[in-house]
């Protein structure tokens, strides 16, 4: 492995974050200087020198192997939650060690789990800085670093076959080196739009920048304790559930839409099995919720099940209402999208719908032939054909997060945690929706946890956001046999 390529390129993930950390201080002292000035300011100087060290001392080199690509990916999000705790850790409060971990990995992964009991008694700088994690997380640290290479070097094509995986580079119609300015254009785009929704809807600037970030991110941390319910808004919670959904459609496919000026990109088997799961799981809740005499009117428990179904399949985590009550189905049906979510190329988590209409299609050829041996059977996604060399690795990937959930509930149920919070935050984090059910439902919060519960949530995260193939590859090269 070459160090110096590592470390210059990990250092712009870090000057990314002190970037951010920078804003927050503005924020602080906009605000007062409020009380996490301090911790802010450390923080970014910290980040700042750390970053900012491997230009100084290392030549700049355009030469890149895998395992160098491999390394700068997982080292970028690790460090960046590591500096991203630093805030937290300095300012204090309920922010021990373990908890300002556990909420940097949160932010940055996009999963929009908390251990904050009362989020509003933070100073705003600090919020801010919470919700930025966020934004950072969203677009992707490494896409920052992307965005940062020429598109001539073959740095950045290497690095973007690496981040993004096939399933999420099918529905670009464009070279590769465009793939991460298509990502990133459509990603701002609805942080800026969802941001000038909020305000004509009625949210302070401040409120509307933090949401923003947190809906195109699909990560779901919000300013005020009962999330999006504080404002009682229906507007404020259509405008969400919009762009909850236009987050969790593939990036790929929006930009289509503007630059063809039609909707045939969105017609494809993926988005339409993704619109009508979620209208089924929706019909399904919401009948439910009725039957059993958990809601009055029939308008309000379609808002409130379909704003949360949406929410859990989108990853985002918002909540309208505290799901700790509802009956055992549409819990049931929750967890159901937080195992599943929503489309590759996308911001959310979860092993994403297009691998489970991939696994069905595959299941339905392999019976195909079992009746008819002599047939020639094939395997369509859209107008596209898949071979079977690139249907196994997503088989595949399925089989490692079913694996993954089971390590996950063994060792939190060994480690304190109930069987039932073990089950629940295990999918949740894995898939990085946040929120579950019951104590750690809609309104609750990871608190309670213990500390090492709570480390092996983050780790879930960490895969989930991932998605586990380069993380596994960095273990083996660490750990495993050098082999030719």
């Amino acid at each position: 492995m070459n160090l110096k390529t590592i470390s210059r390129n990990v250092g712009y993930a870090l000057l990314v974050s002190a970037l951010f950390m920078l804003l927050s201080v503005l924020v602080s002292v906009l605000n007062g200087n409020d009380s996490a000035l301090a911790a802010l300011l450390i923080s970014f100087s910290i980040t700042f020198v750390v970053g900012l060290f491997p230009f100084i001392f290392v030549r700049k080199t355009s030469q890149i192997s895998l395992k160098d690509g491999y390394m700068i990916i997982v080292l970028s999000w690790l460090l960046s939650f590591l500096f991203g705790m630093l805030p937290y850790a300095l300012w204090g409060g309920p922010f021990t060690i373990s908890n300002a971990w556990f909420e940097s990995v949160s932010g940055f992964t996009t999963t929009g789990a908390t251990i904050l009991e009362d989020i509003e008694s933070l100073p705003r700088s600090l919020i801010f800085w919470r919700s930025s994690t966020h934004f950072i997380g969203g677009l992707g640290i490494v896409v920052f670093l992307l965005l940062i290479i020429p598109d001539t070097s073959p740095l950045k094509f290497r690095l973007t076959n690496m981040e993004i995986s096939s399933l999420s580079r099918d529905g670009y119609k464009s070279r590769v080196n465009r793939t991460v300015s298509i990502f990133a254009t459509v990603y701002i785009a609805l942080n800026v739009l969802s941001f000038l929704l909020y305000l004509v809807a009625g949210m302070s600037p401040f409120d509307a920048i933090n949401h923003a970030f947190s809906v195109s991110a699909t990560g779901g941390f919000s300013t005020r304790n009962l999330s999006i319910g504080a404002f009682d808004s229906v507007w404020i919670d259509l405008i969400t559930m919009v762009f909850m959904f236009l987050s969790s459609v593939h990036f790929g496919l929006i930009f289509m839409v503007f630059a063809t000026r039609s909707l045939k990109p969105v017609r494809n088997p993926v988005v339409r099995l993704y619109f009508w799961s979620i209208i089924f799981i929706t019909v399904l809740s919401a009948v439910a919720l009725k039957v059993t005499g958990y809601a009055e009117g029939w308008g309000r428990t379609f808002l409130e099940s379909s704003f949360t179904v949406l929410s859990y399949a989108s990853t985002t985590g918002f909540a309208i209402s505290d799901n700790s009550t509802w009956p055992m189905l549409p819990c049931f049906l929750l967890l159901l999208v937080s195992i599943i979510c929503g489309c590759a190329g996308s911001t959310t988590g979860g092993v994403k719908i297009d691998r489970i209409l991939v696994l069905v299609k595959a299941v339905r050829m392999q019976i195909r032939r079992a009746l008819h041996p002599k047939s020639i059977s094939e395997i369509r996604l859209g107008k596209s054909i898949l071979r079977e060399e690139n249907v196994y690795p997503h088989v595949l990937y399925l089989c490692l997060y079913l694996i993954m959930i089971v390590v996950s509930i063994i060792v939190c149920s060994v480690s304190g945690a109930s069987g039932f919070d073990a089950i629940a935050g295990t999918i949740s984090n894995l898939g990085t929706v946040g929120p579950s059910i019951g104590d750690i439902g809609s309104m609750g919060n990871y608190n309670s946890q213990p500390d090492f519960v709570k480390f092996v949530f983050s780790m879930d995260m960490f895969f989930g956001r991932v998605e586990i193939y380069p993380i596994l590859a960095v273990f083996s090269m660490v750990f495993g046999k050098s082999r030719q």
